[in-house]
C-alpha cells in the first residue's frame, strides 16, 4: 500500500490516492482548515480488485472513501455491454493509476484500460484556490466503442456542516424515475425548471436540500457548465465548472442521512455534483436501452477536457463562473 499523494498551493491542500482510481480523497482550505469533500462511516480498503471491475455497488463501496473518483468507461450499474463486463462506476474509478510525475503542485496519472481499448492521461494542478483537472484519452482499438465518461465529486465534511444553497447553470432538472428510497422527497420521473421540481408533498426546491433525504436527479440544458454549493453562513463554498459540450448533463445525488441500509445506516451526509456524458445513471446497457446518449469513440480518436474546482470563502450567493473557473460573487481569499 502506497501513501496518499499531496498537492499544495497557497490556498489548498489536495490528497489523491493513485492506487484506487486516482481518487481525490480530500480538499482542504488552508487558512480556515475547512474540508469540502465527503467521508463515509465504514472502513475502506485500498486493495485492488483483480478483475478491474466491481461486481456490485456493495463491492465498490468497500473502496469508496466519499471523495472524487473518475467514472469511466461505465457509470452506475455493473453490466455486460458489447460482450464485456463493466463494473459498477467503471474501471477508472477503482483501479490503480500509474504516477507519471508528481511535484508539490502538479500530478500526472496514466492508465491503459483493460475493459476498453483506451489510454488516458490525467493532470491535476493547484493554482491558488483552484484545482484544475485536465484529461486526455486516446482510442487505440480498431473498432468503435461506446462509453460513459464523467466525474463523481462528492461533497461533505465541513461544507455540509450547516445549511447550504446549490446554484448552477442548468435550466432544467429531471428526477430519476427508478431510484425511489423512502427518504426521497421527489416525485420519480418529474421534470421542471431548475430549481423547482414536483415533490411527493408539493413543489420541492432542490437548491436547498433538506435532511433526511436520499434522491437522484439530472441537471440538463446548461447555459454554462457549472455548479456551486455555498454554506448559507458564508464560511465555505465550492464551484465546479466544465465544458458543457463534453459533459452535457450533471447527476445530482443527495444522501443526507436518508439511507437506513448497510453500510449507510443513516450516518452519511454527502452531495454528489457529477458532470457526465450520459443519463441515466444506470450503467451502459440500461442507459442505452433508455435512450441515453453514450459517447462513441472511433479508432484514432483523441479527446480532451478540463474541469476547474474552486474552494473559497464566499460573500453571498454564487451567480456564475468566470473564464478562469472562479465564482462570480465577491469572496475573500480562502
Amino acid at each position: 500500500m502506497t501513501a496518499p499523494l499531496l498537492l499544495e498551493s497557497s490556498d489548498l491542500a489536495v490528497t489523491i490516492t493513485a492506487e484506487v482510481g486516482g481518487t481525490i480523497t480530500q480538499i482542504a482550505v488552508k487558512r480556515s482548515g475547512l474540508k469540502v469533500l465527503g467521508s463515509v462511516p465504514w472502513p475502506v480498503t485500498n486493495a485492488p480488485i483483480a478483475s478491474a471491475a466491481a461486481r456490485s455497488e456493495p463491492e465498490w463501496l468497500t473502496r469508496y472513501s466519499g471523495g472524487w473518483p473518475l467514472l469511466f468507461p461505465n457509470g452506475g450499474d455493473a453490466c455486460a455491454f458489447d460482450g464485456v463486463f463493466h463494473g459498477f462506476h467503471g474501471e477508472g474509478s477503482i483501479s490503480p493509476w500509474d504516477v507519471v510525475s508528481h511535484s508539490i503542485d502538479r500530478l500526472v496519472l496514466a492508465r491503459r484500460f483493460a475493459t476498453v481499448p483506451v489510454e488516458m492521461r490525467r493532470e491535476m494542478q493547484v493554482e491558488g484556490d483552484l484545482l484544475i483537472i485536465s484529461e486526455r484519452l486516446r482510442m487505440t482499438g480498431e473498432h468503435p466503442v461506446q462509453v460513459m465518461w464523467g466525474h463523481h465529486p462528492t461533497l461533505g465534511s465541513d461544507l455540509l456542516a450547516a445549511p447550504i444553497e446549490i446554484t448552477c447553470g442548468a435550466r432544467t432538472v429531471m428526477v430519476d424515475r427508478e431510484y425511489d428510497p423512502l427518504a426521497n422527497p421527489l416525485r420519480p420521473g418529474a421534470k421542471g425548471a431548475w430549481p423547482m421540481i414536483a415533490g411527493k408533498k408539493g413543489s420541492y426546491n432542490l437548491s436547498q436540500p433538506q435532511e433526511p433525504m436520499a434522491s437522484l436527479a439530472y441537471l440538463q440544458d446548461f447555459k454554462q457548465g457549472w455548479i456551486a454549493v455555498r454554506r448559507l453562513d458564508d464560511r465555505i463554498a465550492v464551484a465546479l465548472s466544465w465544458d458543457k459540450s463534453r459533459f452535457p448533463c450533471a447527476w445530482l445525488w443527495c444522501e443526507l442521512a436518508g439511507n437506513p441500509d448497510a453500510p449507510w445506516r443513516n450516518q452519511t451526509r454527502l452531495i454528489g455534483i457529477e458532470p457526465n456524458t450520459t443519463w441515466p445513471a444506470w450503467g451502459l446497457a440500461k442507459a442505452k436501452q433508455a435512450g441515453g446518449t453514450l459517447l462513441r469513440l472511433l479508432p484514432g480518436d483523441e479527446l480532451d477536457t478540463t474541469l476547474r474546482f474552486q474552494a473559497f470563502t464566499p460573500a453571498g450567493p454564487v451567480t456564475g463562473i468566470d473564464s478562469a473557473g472562479r465564482a462570480l460573487a465577491g469572496h475573500n481569499p480562502g
